[in-house]
């Protein structure tokens, strides 16, 4: 297809991005550190740490990993925790040792979380301690045998003392938990300054994470993302954005969990490049504690789900914040809608531009120019070094406004899906197109829009739920005979998971197999309803129809 969209390019913005300006996500780091030392790095509940402290520690947490527990390149380390302090030392940490990092969500369910680590084969994790008990329950089965726990308050100084203690006895939100070999994250820190460190030396093809994502047949694939693919990205972002963010001068809010690939690439990543002041919000979910963060910062740059964007939106006080210097709002994860735009710019005068991208992409492909005047239904312009091209079912490249298939090519897409060769095969072809199982189409001037879904993925709030995981679950019931699982319109999350359920034993209620989704799956995975019927729809060799599911009636 012909890249009609770089006609449309703002001024400025690069056709290529060079990924050699950058020897590996380390090389970034260090320069970063230098070059902006004495500017602060991460705010979080209160506290601040600069570029340099940032460097000093993460030496620290990597001489640790590398001479106390003798990790090398290439081993695999997993972190389990929200956006705290703690996050971009761990992180860049395992940069500097050349260990491949394992982002795994805290609220994952034992069987979840047993899964991420046996398939990863992480011999290492730091988790906070609020969810040390689930790996407590699955920690026999899996090759961890390094465990540095952490505390909300570890990084706080005199303050987090105290507030280690609200959270542990007031508010009483640890778990028992018994893991006698674990190592406190301080102490850790304290063991890393005895021994000296020289950087791992690492190269664009090493893998930088695993980075999973829910698998059609209900598991989880690891995809590899290398140096390369996450420095294209973060390139990427800082072509698009050149014009309107100076480095050392702006100020992130970070509120998506750094977990999710999308936080991970336009906040962890870009705001290090730029030498952004980059404020954690732990727990996004107390929307008046947000808002008050929100006015104590005159930021400029913001990333959101519209589940989050919608939240804030109707918070007291939202509308008294700053928003002066606001410059970007980055919306992806899901759609973008436009009532939830339109207000935003209404209230903060910022356009709220939606990007578009995959796990498999690092994860933008497509991002809407800053320089537009008003929400547009569009997903954006193929960033800088990226291809697109919609194809039919039988891959045959279709023409300008014709709804097919989206795939992309660039430097961002994934070297392919951990111990999977079939399932890349399958999502990569020889010539580097990946297929995205989104249905859209191209306009004239090169902008993309998504009109369906190829897949039977649901995105709740920004994240895949595979219907297949939650049948597998929900069949595993023994008064269960059969589930289907489709994803419906909800208002809140942009999609809610809907099952559909035949019964074995008739004395089965929908409280009841709610409680056991609870126990086995995290909260946006879990069906936010339940119906049951007598059959459900299948093709003549037994496939669950799930399209059919829509119309079905109880």
């Amino acid at each position: 297809m012909e890249k009609i969209w770089q006609q449309h390019y703002p001024e400025g913005v690069p056709l290529e991005i060079d990924t050699h300006v950058y020897n590996s996500l380390q090389d970034m780091f260090l320069q970063s550190t230098k070059r902006f030392a004495d500017l602060p790095a991460y705010v979080n509940l209160g506290k601040s740490i600069t570029y340099a402290e940032t460097e000093r520690l993460t030496g620290y947490f990597a001489a640790y990993l590398r001479h106390e527990i003798g990790l090398k390149k290439g081993d695999r380390i997993a972190i389990m925790m929200p956006n705290l302090l703690q996050y971009p030392i761990v992180l860049f940490a395992a940069f500097r040792a050349g260990l491949v990092v394992v982002n795994t969500n805290p609220l994952y369910t034992d069987r979840e979380l047993k899964h991420q680590l046996k398939d990863s084969g992480a011999t290492a994790i730091v988790i906070l301690e609020n969810f040390a008990h689930t790996l407590q329950d699955v920690l026999a089965e899996t090759e961890v045998k390094t465990i540095i726990t952490t505390r909300i308050g570890d990084m706080l100084g005199l303050k987090g003392y105290l507030v280690n203690f609200v959270v542990k006895h007031i508010k009483k939100m640890v778990p028992p938990f018994s893991l006698p070999n674990a190592v406190n994250f301080k102490e850790a820190l304290r063991k890393g300054r005895n021994h000296p460190f020289k950087d791992e030396k690492i190269d664009h093809e090493d893998v930088a994470f695993l980075q999973y994502t829910g698998g059609t047949t209900g598991v989880a694939k690891g995809a590899m993302l290398t140096h390369r693919n996450m420095l294209a990205n973060l390139l990427q972002a800082d072509a698009w954005t050149a014009r309107d963010l100076t480095p050392g001068k702006e100020i992130f809010i970070t509120a998506l969990p750094l977990y999710h690939v999308f936080a991970l690439t336009a906040n962890a990543l870009f705001a290090c490049k730029l030498g952004a002041k980059n404020i954690l919000i732990t727990n996004p979910r107390d929307f008046p504690a947000f808002v008050k963060e929100l006015k104590s910062e005159k930021f400029s740059f913001i990333t959101g789900v519209n589940t989050l964007f919608n939240a804030l939106l109707n918070t007291p006080g939202f509308d008294q914040v700053d928003f002066s210097r606001l410059k970007i709002t980055l919306g992806g994860g899901m759609a973008v809608q436009k009532a939830v735009a339109d207000k935003w710019q209404a209230v903060t005068g910022c356009v709220l531009l939606e990007a578009y991208g995959l796990t498999e992409t690092s994860p933008a492909a497509c991002i809407n120019p800053v320089d537009i005047k008003a929400y547009n239904g569009m997903i954006g312009l193929p960033i800088s070094s990226t291809e697109i091209e919609i194809r039919d079912l039988d891959g045959k490249v279709l023409a300008v406004s014709e709804v097919g298939e989206l795939w992309i090519r660039g430097p961002q897409v994934m070297k392919g899906y951990w111990n999977r060769p079939e399932d890349t095969a399958k999502t990569i072809d020889a010539n580097g197109w990946l297929r995205t199982g989104d249905m859209g189409f191209v306009n004239e001037d090169g902008y993309i829009k998504l009109v369906d879904r190829l897949k039977d993925m649901v995105l709740v709030s920004g994240f895949n739920v595979y219907p297949n995981e939650v049948e597998d679950v929900l069949v595993a019931n023994p008064k269960v005979l059969e589930a289907g699982v489709i994803g419906v319109p909800d208002g809140a999350a942009g999609e809610a998971v809907k099952a559909f359920v035949v019964k074995k034993d008739e004395s089965l209620t929908e409280a009841e197999l709610i409680a056991w989704c609870k126990e086995q799956l995290t909260g946006y995975k879990r069906p936010k309803s339940i119906v049951f019927v007598k059959e459900l729809p299948k093709s003549n060799v037994g496939k669950i129809l799930r399209r059919e599911l829509r119309n079905l009636n109880p």
